[in-house]
């Protein structure tokens, strides 16, 4: 346990905030991605696992003058020098079309794709606007027995996908969409990056048997294993085929 005053007492020289990350354990929030960057630059960061701080957090904006600022939403900025800066803005330029594509490719699913600077070893993460709902709040209300459905419609948190220009999977899928944005992979790639930031990011997967189908056909493309596509002739070719067995064992019987 830390105090606030003991938090600020050991902040970094130029640090203005105080930042936190809320869930379900400590477990959790220490395998998020939300704290790659923080502890690499050397910054602490408070966890806030009991339900109540949720609640807390919304009316405490600040302590002796530090904003608190949520890890897992839009808006988190480093101090960041000129060149990191200029690199910042040519990569944004760079990966515009990925961004697009990977929006188009999930649609309603997220409000934006973007560059993201918090990671460090995360090909992506999914973040909420400042004012919604956080990931840890989101499950909170949806475990409520009582919730009211008319708010959860409108406070459901809103999902920024943020995505590392530096990481190996980003910049290779960067490549594919350059080369052929109608590769029928890509389009598993990006559900697949979605779908995992889902979990990593603190959200409970809608729909886990589709992500389950993709990981399996992913798991057959590594294998070399066949997915014959499938047409509209195929059932009736599949039927007949099996007529003609079926004849040729009678005829044996015969």
């Amino acid at each position: 346990m830390v105090s606030f005053k003991e938090y600020i007492d050991r902040m970094k020289e130029n640090q203005k905030d105080i930042y936190f990350i809320t869930g379900d354990s400590k477990q959790a929030i220490e395998n998020s991605p939300f704290t790659e960057t923080l502890k690499k630059k050397g910054y602490e960061v408070l966890y806030m696992t009991d339900p109540i701080d949720e609640y807390v957090i919304q009316q405490l904006k600040e302590y002796d003058g530090k904003k608190l600022r949520n890890c897992t939403k839009e808006g988190l900025d480093f101090d960041t020098t000129e060149d990191e800066k200029k690199k910042q803005e040519e990569q944004k330029v760079a990966y515009n079309g990925l961004c697009t594509h990977i929006k188009e490719v999930l649609g309603d699913k997220i409000e934006k794709c973007q560059l993201g600077f918090r990671l460090n070893e995360s090909p992506c993460v999914l973040v909420t606007s400042e004012w919604g709902w956080s990931a840890n709040m989101e499950r909170i209300m949806k475990a409520q027995a009582l919730r009211d459905s008319s708010m959860s419609s409108y406070m459901v948190s809103k999902k920024t996908m943020e995505i590392n220009p530096d990481h190996p999977i980003v910049l290779q899928l960067k490549a594919k969409v350059d080369a052929d944005s109608s590769d029928r992979t890509i389009r598993d790639l990006i559900w697949l990056m979605f779908e995992t930031s889902i979990l990593t990011s603190g959200f409970n997967l809608d729909d886990p048997n589709s992500f389950a189908n993709r990981i399996h056909r992913m798991i057959k493309f590594a294998l070399s294993i066949g997915d014959e596509e499938k047409t509209e002739e195929a059932p009736e070719l599949e039927e007949t085929q099996g007529k003609d067995e079926a004849e040729m064992k009678m005829e044996q019987i015969d």
